[in-house]
Parts: structure tokens; sequence; C-alpha cells
């Protein structure tokens, strides 16, 4: 098998295993949508903060720049010689071990101190639930160097697998574990929640160990042997850390912003800021945001990552025989498949917004007007789809050849516009003007990261890649237009039934005049992903 249908192939395994993840997700983000709502006491609000605190590191140092900065140099490795290859693996996750359980450990102490000198309950259980769940960070990471490391193998199945563990472990908690440990507590059901996230982490890690062996891996801890080669990777770890994780940091930021200026009513006087300036968002913003995130990673995870994830060992390799023009083709070929279905996802969302949010959320402390916040969330963040997706794919074409600056130095740029757009949009647009900062930015990281490529680094080809996103566009519209159509012939009805079926059946339309409409147009990419040709 060449190493084009490798690519074709490795692609299909992991979107099939990141769809079934993407779906499980849904159907945890649903349990915890009706055990804990959006904004009664600020709980949810509380236990999405304290997540992304162990989860920015997982996209930083795990399935981010530490991978992005060590698989370059691995492919290179065993291109040469293997058994300086496993020395490299086994110095590197000693080390990532040894740095990551300091890291817990001070960030156990600080969390400690801030909870014990809290005056509020909503500090106190955010330093709370950031303490259970920040060991998470150690075993996740631990678990991305080892799948980084089945990816340089051509081994994809195994780690695009073992998300879906989390996800079933959270599941079982959120429907059974913490209503059944707190039946009326919502602070106690979201610390059971976050206990099911650490063991998420350990089992994530473990169930990966026995593939590595099996393919050769013997534990050596060499210094000297990989000293040369853990020098290159952490040459360019520092810069990968920003320029991957940037889409990441916004949201961050958007929840952060989220919470610290939103209160129980909207309006209310800011008292840390004087008393001068108002609220701009209601409690439960913080969750909004987290809600719309996780509807619009759906087809980023199943387009951008695992396109992303299959296509850097592809690149890396090229990069270490010195094929540019090869790292040109295979980028623009990866650009290609990801907007053909990311361009459609884009209009979909919006379209779709609310009645994913209904079927999907809307029951148990999960109420109505929350569906409203939810949807807008949805639709105005799912505004950059296409560009979440192809920002993965642009990234690891830099950092295929060691190129970590320039992505630094754009991303550097998106963050600071992102924050300055955050702090002007939310007074008149609440949370939704987040969503819309962080889906402006991602949009013109994409372009300027393009045109950089192809003034420094290699050649595109931009003709193949215009007439993608037009027939794209072109299709989209078609769709759209089926979609609002059969939505508007649909009859009213609060039913789960109906619910369901409003969801199901425009989807159902808009995919079938999506493929016939670019078909018609004379896109070949869908015959490229089902045949790999």
């Amino acid at each position: 098998m060449d190493e084009r249908r490798q690519f074709i192939a490795g692609l299909r395994i992991t979107s099939l295993w990141t769809m079934t993840s993407r779906g499980l997700g849904m159907v945890r983000d649903m349990a915890t949508a009706a055990l804990l709502g959006m904004s009664a006491g600020g709980v949810m609000d509380a236990f999405v903060i304290a997540f992304r605190v162990p989860n920015l590191f997982r996209r930083l140092f795990g399935e981010g720049a530490l991978a992005a900065s060590y698989l370059p140099v691995l492919s290179a490795e065993l291109e040469s010689d293997r058994a300086r290859a496993w020395q490299l693996v086994s110095v590197l996750m000693t080390w990532v071990a040894v740095i990551l359980a300091i890291v817990v450990v001070l960030g156990e102490l600080l969390c400690g101190l801030l909870w014990l000198n809290s005056d509020g309950t909503r500090v106190y259980l955010l330093m709370g639930l950031v303490a259970v769940m920040l060991p998470y960070l150690l075993f996740i990471c631990l678990a991305a160097q080892i799948s980084a490391t089945l990816h340089a193998l051509n081994r994809f199945g195994m780690p695009a697998f073992v998300p879906v563990l989390l996800n079933l472990v959270w599941i079982v908690g959120a429907l059974w574990v913490a209503p059944w440990v707190a039946p009326h507590g919502k602070e106690p059901q979201a610390y059971v929640l976050a206990v099911c996230v650490l063991i998420g982490g350990v089992l994530q890690m473990t169930v990966q160990v026995p593939l590595l062996f099996k393919l050769g891996f013997r534990f050596d801890y060499n210094w000297g042997g990989a000293r040369p080669a853990v020098k290159r990777i952490v040459i360019t770890l520092m810069p990968m850390l920003f320029g991957l994780a940037v889409t990441q940091i916004n949201t961050l930021m958007d929840s952060v912003i989220a919470w610290l200026f939103s209160a129980q009513q909207k309006g209310l006087p800011i008292e840390w800021l004087g008393g001068d300036w108002k609220y701009p968002m209601q409690q439960g913003a913080a969750a909004a945001v987290y809600y719309g995130e996780r509807l619009y990673q759906l087809p980023v995870g199943i387009l951008g990552v695992a396109v992303a994830t299959v296509i850097f060992p592809l690149l890396s390799r090229h990069a270490a025989r010195g094929e540019r023009e090869k790292i040109g083709e295979d980028l623009a070929l990866g650009l290609r498949l990801v907007l053909f279905l990311a361009l459609p996802a884009t209009a979909g969302l919006f379209l779709l917004a609310q009645p994913l949010a209904r079927l999907l959320f809307e029951r148990g402390e999960f109420q109505p007007e929350d569906t409203v916040r939810t949807a807008d969330m949805i639709r105005y963040y799912g505004l950059g789809v296409w560009a979440y997706c192809a920002l993965p794919v642009l990234i690891r074409g830099f950092y295929a050849q060691q190129d970590a600056k320039s992505p630094l130095r754009i991303g550097m740029w998106i963050v600071a516009l992102n924050l300055i757009l955050n702090a002007i949009l939310i007074w008149p647009l609440a949370e939704v003007g987040l969503a819309l900062s962080t889906a402006a930015a991602a949009g013109l990281q994409a372009i300027w990261l393009t045109v950089t490529f192809t003034r420094q680094t290699g050649r595109l080809d931009w003709r193949a890649i215009v007439v993608t996103c037009c027939r794209g566009a072109a299709a989209s519209i078609a769709m759209s237009g089926a979609g609002l159509l059969t939505l508007r012939l649909l009859p009213a009805g609060d039913q789960l039934t109906m619910q369901f079926i409003t969801v199901v059946l425009p989807v159902a339309v808009c995919v079938v005049v999506y493929l016939l409409a670019y078909s018609i147009l004379g896109g070949s990419e869908w015959r490229i992903l089902t045949s790999g040709q």
C-alpha cells in the first residue's frame, strides 16, 4: 500500500472511531445537561471551568505541542535506527511523567490555598473541582504521547478509540452514579463527574500500553543516546505550545470571561470593578460556551483533527526525506478533504442550531430558555467550523518541516485580536459576542496561515483549493434551501419523536442534496474518501 492509500485508510479508521467518540460525547453532554442544567446555582459554570484546566494541558502538551514536536523527530529516528527511537520514547515518557507530576502537586497546593482562603461559594466550588480533576492531565498527556508513538508506527485505530473510554465512564457517572450518590445535591453530583473524568484518564493511558509493547517497544532509558533528539523536540516545543492551541486558548478565555462577567441577573453592578460597570451576561454563560463548543467540535473532531492526525506522519516523512513538493501536494489534498465536508457542516449548524439544542439538551434541569441561549452559541461558533477544521491541518504543514515560528507569530496576534473583540462585543451581544469573536479570529488565522505557507514554505495548489471552496459553497447554498424548506414543511411538536424527526429528516435531506449538488458541479473529494483513488 502506497503512502497516499495509507493516508486515506488511516483517515477512515480515525474518522470512524472519532465519530463514535463524538457521538458518545453528545450522549454524555445530554446526560450532564439533564443532571446539572445550565444556570441553576452556577454549578455547571464551575464544572466547565474546572474541566478546562486539565483539558487545556491535554490539548497543549498531549495532543498538541508535545505530539507535534515529538512526532517528526520520532519519525526520523524510526527511519534510521529503531533502537534509538525506543530510547527516545522511554526518555521522553519518563520526563513527561516527572514534570507533569510536579505540576499536579504544585497545582493541588495552589488549589488548597485558594480553597481555604476563598470567601465566596463560586471560588470554593471551582477550586474543589479543579483539585479533583487536576491529576487527569498527567494520565491524559502520557496517553497522548503513546498515541503519537502509535501514529508514527502507522497505527491509528487504538489512539482513535481511547477517547471513547472517557465518554463511557462519564455517561455512567451522569446517568447512574451521581443521581444515586447525591439525589438532590448539584455540587456533590459535580464532584462525582470530576472523579469519573479522572478514572477515564487512567483508562485511556493503560489500554494503549499492551499494543505499544506488541509493536516492539522496550523501556530503555538511555539519556545519552536520546539527548540529541530530545533537544530538537524541546527547541520547537515552546513555540508549538502557543501555535497549536490558539483556538483552545481563545475558547478558554471565552469561558473565563463568561464566568467573570456573569451574575445571577444581567445588569447588576460589578462590585469588583467599583460598581460603575454592569454585568453584561447572566449566570450560565460559561455553560452556554461549553455546550456551544461541544456541538461545533463534533465536525472539527471528525474532519479537522482526524485529517491532521493522519496526515502529520505522512508530511513528517516527506520532510525527513527532503520531499518538499510532496508536502505541498498532500497538504493541499488534506485541505480539500476538510473544506469539502466542513463548509456544509458550517451551514448545517447555523440552520439546525435550535432543533439540535432542543433535542440534545432540553430535559431535566435544562430549561427552554437555556435551549435558546445554547442555540445562539452553536449558531455563531458554527460560523467558524470551516476554519477550526482547516487549522489543525495547516499548522501541521509547518510543524512537519520544523517551522514553529510562523504559527506562533500569527497565533499571538490572533489571541490578542480575540481578546479585544471579546471585550468589545460582550456588552452589546452578551455571550454571543464571545462566539462571534472566536469564529472571526479563527477565520483570519486560517487565511493568514495559508498565505504564509505559500510564500515561505511550499507551493499549494490554490486552484484546486479555491475550486473546492466554490463548489462547496454553492452546494451548501442548495443544501440550506432544501433544509430550510423541509423544516418549514414539518409540523410543530414538543414530543421527543417530533424533535428527533425535526433534526434527522432535515439532516438527511441536506446530506443528499449537498452530495448530489457537489457531484453535479464535478467534485471528486467524495470519491477520494470512499475509494482512496
